[in-house]
């Protein structure tokens, strides 16, 4: 699941809210926002045009930092795909922001229609829109995923290096070809031994380039756990501690 990275790209975002906001094409307006759950949708140019709808939650407005939100980005596997945004809501961080629990960060989860897999270009359009438009603090913007969403947190960093502060792929895979693109990005891969769905080489070989070129990306691999390795994952907080410990162009934080 490589993906090419384009020399030049344009973009022309129009974003739209429900009970938010909308960001004409163009304006890079930031607009102030209620906590809880968003429903929301985005248009974009880039290569090609994309659209994505995706939901959003915020914290209290109180907690904000004064340089803005961190922003976690969440990239679902393939049984998640489709129309229907309450699909994104049953693994993962969405999970347990639909349950309530109260992330001090920014969470932002697309979905990808029936059918198509994670595109570099997209998410990377969507993310200049989220930080143009919102109150994110652009140094704290990390990526993670499961499965599908797994390959494409490997993917997008190798395509966009320098837009991260940090990623942590679940049971995904990448191209350690062009691993040493992310030598200093902060990286905490995660796998189940008994995997049979995607194999845990994958993520071995990327962690095993990254630190062989000088990195100091980090490997969890469940002894006893097959390809159902977000579960255990996501419900560590030292995941979470761990992301919003790292600020992009510093060194990675433990």
């Amino acid at each position: 699941m490589k993906q090419t990275m384009n020399s030049r790209r344009r973009f022309l975002g129009q974003t739209t809210a429900i009970g938010v906001a909308v960001a004409l094409p163009g304006c890079a307006v930031r607009v102030p926002l209620a906590s809880g759950e968003h429903v929301q949708s985005f248009s974009g140019v880039v290569s090609k045009r994309v659209s994505l709808r995706y939901l959003m939650w915020v914290p209290e407005s109180a907690s904000r930092p004064a340089g803005g939100w961190p922003l976690v980005i969440f990239l679902h596997g393939s049984g998640e795909r489709g129309s229907d945004l309450a699909r994104v809501k049953v693994h993962g961080p969405p999970k347990y922001a639909a349950a309530g629990r109260p992330f001090p960060f920014i969470l932002v989860a697309p979905q990808v229609p029936e059918g198509m897999a994670w595109d570099s270009d997209g998410l990377e359009a969507l993310r200049a829109d989220l930080v143009a438009r919102l109150p994110i603090d652009p140094a704290r913007v990390v990526l993670t995923g499961m499965s599908m969403g797994g390959y494409g947190t490997w993917n997008y960093a190798v395509d966009y290096p320098d837009r991260l502060a940090a990623i942590a792929p679940v049971c995904g895979s990448g191209d350690s070809d062009r691993a040493e693109r992310i030598v200093h990005l902060p990286v905490w891969a995660f796998h189940g031994a008994l995997d049979d769905v995607v194999s845990p080489a994958g993520d071995k070989e990327m962690v095993a380039a990254l630190n062989a070129a000088g990195g100091r990306a980090k490997f969890t691999l469940y002894s006893d756990v097959g390809h159902n390795a977000w579960d255990p994952a996501y419900a560590d907080p030292a995941l979470y501690a761990w992301l919003l410990a790292q600020r992009r162009g510093q060194a990675a934080r433990d």
